[in-house]
C-alpha cells in the first residue's frame, strides 16, 4: 500500500505538468507563425508601441479563422479600430533612434483602412441584428430597414439591441424611447453589468426624461446615475434645475435607492418609478 500511494505522489506533478501543457494557450507570436492567414506581417509585430491592441487583434482574427462567423468579424472589425486609433496616435511619435519604425507604423496603419473594408464588405449581406446595427451606424440606409424590421421579435430582445434600437428613436418619439430604455434595463445580464451597459442606458434615461420634462423621473435617473459615480449635475444644480419639496425629494430618494439595488440585482422593472406628477 505504502509503494502504491508513493509512485501516486510521484506521478501527480508530471500529471499537472501534462494538462498545462494542454490547457496553455498559444502566444500571438505562435499564432503568427502557425497561421499565415492572421495577415501578422502587416501588424508591424516588432513594434512596443500598441502591443495590447495589437494581440487583441490577432486573437480575433484567430476567431475568425475558426468560426467565419459574422459576429465574430464584427468584433474584429471594431478590435481593427482600436488598433488603428492607438497606431493614429504611435504614428506621430518621432523615434530617437531608427527614424523607419515610424514609417512602418504608418505602413501598418494604412492596412488598418484596408483590413476594415475587406470586413464591411464580408457582412454586406449579414442579418445578424448587431451586425445590421453596426452597417447602419456607417452610413448603410438598407442596414437600417432590416434592423428596424426586427422591432418586436425576440433577436433583439437585448439590453445592447434594446439600447441600439432606441438610438433610432431619441430625436423622432421621446416617450418611445424611454420606454425601450426601461426595457434595455429589464433585460439587463450579468455580462451586460460587468460591461456597463446598465450605466449607458441609465445616462440616456436621465437625458430623454429631462428632455421631455419628466422631473420626477429626470431627477432619480439622476441620483441612481450618482450612485454609480457617473458624471451628472450636482446636488446643487440638481435642485435648481428640479425644485421639489424636501418630502418630495426624500420620496424619489428612497425610489432611487430602490431602483438601484433593483439592477444591481439584476431585478429592474419599471414598475419601480414613482408615477409622474406632471
Amino acid at each position: 500500500m505504502f509503494l502504491t500511494i508513493r509512485r501516486l505522489a510521484l506521478l501527480i506533478p508530471t500529471a499537472f505538468l501534462l494538462s498545462a501543457c494542454f490547457d496553455s494557450k498559444p502566444t500571438t507570436e505562435q499564432l503568427c507563425e502557425d497561421h499565415e492567414a492572421l495577415q501578422c506581417a502587416q501588424l508591424n509585430m516588432n513594434d512596443g508601441q500598441c502591443r495590447s491592441q495589437r494581440d487583441a487583434l490577432i486573437l480575433n482574427r484567430f476567431d475568425v479563422l475558426k468560426s467565419n462567423s459574422d459576429l465574430d468579424k464584427l468584433k474584429t472589425i471594431k478590435a481593427t479600430h482600436q488598433y488603428q486609433t492607438c497606431l493614429t496616435s504611435a504614428a506621430q511619435i518621432e523615434p530617437i533612434t531608427a527614424k523607419e519604425i515610424k514609417s512602418k507604423r504608418t505602413e501598418a496603419l494604412l492596412d488598418t483602412y484596408d483590413a476594415i473594408d475587406a470586413l464591411t464588405l464580408e457582412l454586406k449581406d449579414s442579418k445578424e441584428p448587431k451586425v445590421l446595427f453596426y452597417r447602419w451606424a456607417t452610413g448603410d440606409k438598407n442596414a437600417l430597414r432590416a434592423f428596424l424590421q426586427l422591432e418586436g421579435t425576440n433577436v433583439l430582445e437585448t439590453t445592447e439591441l434594446q439600447y441600439a434600437l432606441a438610438t433610432f428613436y431619441t430625436q423622432r418619439d421621446g416617450n418611445k424611447t424611454i420606454l425601450i430604455l426601461n426595457h434595455a434595463l429589464e433585460l439587463l445580464t450579468e455580462q451586460d453589468y460587468d460591461n456597463n451597459q446598465h450605466t449607458t442606458v441609465i445616462k440616456s434615461l436621465a437625458s430623454i426624461n429631462h428632455k421631455e420634462k419628466n422631473k420626477e423621473h429626470a431627477y432619480v435617473w439622476a441620483l441612481v446615475g450618482k450612485g454609480y459615480e457617473l458624471q451628472v449635475a450636482s446636488e446643487q444644480q440638481l435642485d435648481l434645475l428640479y425644485q421639489f419639496t424636501d418630502v418630495e425629494k426624500e420620496r424619489l430618494k428612497q425610489a432611487s435607492e430602490l431602483i438601484k439595488e433593483s439592477i444591481d440585482n439584476l431585478a429592474f422593472k419599471a414598475s419601480l418609478l414613482p408615477t409622474e406628477n406632471k
